[in-house]
Formats: C-alpha cells, sequence, structure tokens
C-alpha cells in the first residue's frame, strides 16, 4: 500500500496537481484503506494543524513584508545598500545581497524578498548592464536569505515542530546567513572581473549619512525584533505581530507611504498568499499522520542507527534528501513531514535539534531557487521576462556557492552550535 501511495503522489505531481491537494488526496486515499480509522482523521487532523499559536506567525510576518513592499521601505533600503557599496565594480549586485541580508532581518520570508526587491533590483541591473541572468541570480539567490536570517518563518515552524528554542534557532542562523550572504558577494566579485560589471558614482559622505538617517526607522527594525525574542521580552508570534504594528506606523505616519484606502488591498494579497502555505501545511498535517501509522520514523531510525557513517552521514542525507524535497514542495509543508521522521534519528546520533533544525532550513531554502518548484527562481525569472532554463543558468555559481557554506555547517555543526550558545546562554537552556 506504501508503494501505491508514493506512487500516487509522484503521479499527481508529474500531471501538475498542487502539491497541497497531492497531499490531501493521498492522505485520505491512505487512511480509508486502514482498518479502523474513520475518514474523518484526515479533516481533524488538518484542522488541527493549524490550530497553533506559533503558526500565527505565518499570516503575520507576510503582512509585515507586503507592508514593507507596499510602504517602499524596501526602496529605502535598496537606496542605502547602494550608497554602501554602489560605488564598487558589480556595485549594484552586491547591494542586492546587502538588501536581503537587511530585508531578512525585517520579513522572515524570501518570496516577499524576491518580489520586493526583485521589482525595483532586477530592471535596474538590466538597466545599467548586467545580463538577465544575472540580475535574475542574484536576486533569486540572495533572496533565500530570508528564510535563514533571523526572524525566519520556516524556523519559527521547526521550533513548533521539534519543540526547540525559537531564540536559540534564531541565534545559530545569524553566523550562517551571513557567511552566505559573503559567499555570494564572493561570487560577484569573481564575476565582475570576468564580466566587466559596471560601478557607480562614490557617494559623498553626507549624501551616505542622510540616507542612513532616512532609512534609520527601518533599519532598527530587526535589531527590535531579534533583540525582543532573545531577551524573552515576546514571542516569535508577538515579534511578527509588533512587525506588521511597527511596519505599518512608519508607512503611514513617517514616509506616509501608505493611505488607509491602501490597506484592505493589502490585507486580501496576504491573506491569498498566506491562504496557500497553511492549506499545505494542513494536508501535510493529515498525511504526517498517516506516515505515523505506518511506523516510518521507526524504520529510519533503525536504519541509521545499524550503519557506519555516524553524524556525519547523516546529516549528508539529510541535506540530499531535503535538497530533492524542496524541488517541488514548499518547506512548511516539507518540514511538516519528514522533520518528525528524521528527528528521532538525529537525537539517538546525539545530534542537537537545533543543529538539525539549521541544516534543515538551510537546504529547504535553496529549494527556492530550484526547479521546477523553487519559487523565488520563478518570481525572479517572471519579472525578468526569461525564461526558468535561463534564470537557472544565472543561479547556478551562487547555489554552489551557497551549498559550500552548507557543507561547511554539515562538516563543523558544534561549531555554529557553540558560538550562539557561548553568546547566548539562556536561549539553550
Amino acid at each position: 500500500m506504501g508503494i501505491l501511495l508514493v506512487v500516487m503522489f509522484i503521479g499527481f505531481i508529474a500531471l501538475g496537481v498542487p502539491i497541497s491537494f497531492a497531499l490531501g488526496l493521498v492522505s485520505f486515499t491512505g487512511i480509508a484503506f486502514l482498518d479502523g480509522i474513520p475518514n474523518m482523521v484526515v479533516f481533524t487532523k488538518m484542522f488541527n494543524g493549524l490550530g497553533s499559536f506559533t503558526l500565527l506567525a505565518v499570516p503575520l510576518f507576510i503582512l509585515a513584508a507586503n507592508l514593507m513592499n507596499e510602504g517602499s521601505i524596501s526602496n529605502r533600503l535598496i537606496d542605502v545598500s547602494n550608497s554602501l557599496v554602489g560605488h564598487v565594480r558589480g556595485g549594484l549586485a552586491h547591494s542586492n545581497v546587502l538588501v536581503s541580508m537587511i530585508f531578512a532581518g525585517i520579513s522572515g520570508s524570501s518570496q516577499a524578498d524576491t518580489a520586493g526587491i526583485g521589482k525595483v533590483l532586477i530592471p535596474a541591473m538590466k538597466e545599467e548592464g548586467y545580463d538577465d541572468e544575472t540580475a535574475v541570480g542574484v536576486t533569486a539567490a540572495s533572496s533565500t536569505l530570508g528564510s535563514i536570517i533571523p526572524p525566519s518563518i520556516t524556523m519559527v515552524v521547526y521550533a513548533g515542530i521539534a519543540n526547540v528554542s525559537t531564540g536559540g534557532l534564531f541565534m545559530s542562523g545569524l553566523l550562517p546567513g551571513i557567511l552566505l550572504g559573503l559567499a555570494q558577494m564572493a561570487v560577484i566579485v569573481y564575476y565582475s572581473k570576468r564580466k566587466n560589471f559596471p560601478k557607480g558614482p562614490k557617494l559623498q559622505t553626507g549624501v551616505v549619512v542622510h540616507k542612513l538617517l532616512g532609512a534609520l526607522p527601518a533599519l532598527i527594525t530587526p535589531i527590535i525584533l531579534i533583540g525582543g525574542i532573545v531577551t524573552g521580552l515576546f514571542t516569535p508570534t508577538e515579534a511578527a505581530a509588533i512587525a506588521c504594528l511597527y511596519a505599518l506606523a512608519i508607512s503611514m505616519l513617517f514616509y506616509r507611504s501608505i493611505k488607509p484606502k491602501d490597506l484592505p488591498r493589502i490585507l486580501v494579497e496576504t491573506l491569498k498568499l498566506s491562504s496557500l502555505s497553511l492549506f499545505a501545511l494542513a494536508t501535510a498535517n493529515a498525511l504526517g499522520e498517516l506516515m505515523s501509522y505506518y511506523r516510518l520514523n521507526e524504520a529510519v531510525q533503525g536504519f541509521f542507527t545499524s550503519v557506519p557513517g555516524g553524524q556525519f552521514l547523516f546529516l549528508v542525507v539529510v541535506v540530499f534528501f531535503f535538497l530533492f524535497i524542496g524541488t517541488f514542495m514548499d518547506a512548511v509543508p516539507a518540514m511538516i513531514l519528514f522533520v518528525p521522521i528524521v528527528l528521532p534519528s538525529a537525537l539517538a546520533l546525539g545530534i542537537s535539534p537545533i543543529i538539525l533544525g539549521l541544516i534543515v532550513v538551510v537546504t529547504l531554502s535553496l529549494g527556492l531557487v530550484t526547479p521546477p518548484y523553487g519559487l523565488c527562481l520563478l518570481l525572479a525569472s517572471s519579472i525578468s521576462g526569461i525564461s526558468i532554463e535561463r534564470a537557472f543558468r544565472g543561479v547556478l555559481p551562487y547555489l554552489l556557492a551557497s551549498l559550500a557554506v552548507l557543507l561547511i555547517v554539515v562538516i563543523f555543526p558544534n561549531f555554529f552550535l557553540d558560538v550562539p550558545k557561548a553568546l547566548f546562554p539562556m536561549l539553550y537552556r
């Protein structure tokens, strides 16, 4: 029966059935063939799976990102980033990565990063003389940082699944997120010499300071959010709500870029985006219930505890597995489905659940730029008007650089746990 369900799922994906419906149909079919289990379990599990205070952070962070994009906050962050690094060769590409790192510390959403920043920077890069592949590749690859640099929607979801400290997971993602950004900038430096990327004029110090002051309300947002979570002042879900209120306040009162008449449209757009993620999450919960009946987690644990290779082999398999899953499934339902399966094996091998979460989140974030699903890649290519094949050629060098950083995390996992633990011991108790 298990093989039939796998074939059924693959068939739905091949036919282009949306992933949320494919998960739900497979769940319903599998439960229907189990003796003594009522079909209502599927719908009960779907509703119960969404009844979580932690998951409320998902639509709230999406709303915060939409408010920042609509309120031109992302444009001001782009101006600041460009004033800092725009004068070096490939400056606009470097600005693209830098602004994504800052935006990641506010929105927690990679897709919002691609949509908001891509609409501005992709046309700007093409106008300056960058080729289409580079404009799309840099934008899509740097957008993945939104899932890694805290706050992060995917980290919030993982923390709820694995019952670990969200603040501890956030701080563990900070260093890898910065390394990923620097690795992507290193690729830009390499191609700047080969392709002779353009560079902008160096701005006077007074102009740079003026731009920094103008964007200061937006720049201090990550400090407020992460600081509040780290100190225990508020939970990640409350941080998402504060991000919404703060973005709304500075957009309406400080920058005056959002009018009251704009709010219904922003809310409707947020509901549309949130419903896609949350429905997929609900059906993933139902399929997770089905897999628990087949005791899949026990089989996986038995396999890894009986073969040589230990922690390193396990983490390598996890990376390859989630890289594959990320090519056709969003991060949130993927974690709902498979983290409960691999987590017991990680604990049995002595791997910290925070380190497992960090590796899973980073790996699934890279799935956002790998076809056929690759939502960030699809968004960036549609903005530029080029094919997915050309877009993937552009993103490939930055994807390889990101994989190199991920390999470092796999080889030295304890380093990326010990450093934040030494700085913030209160988060790892």
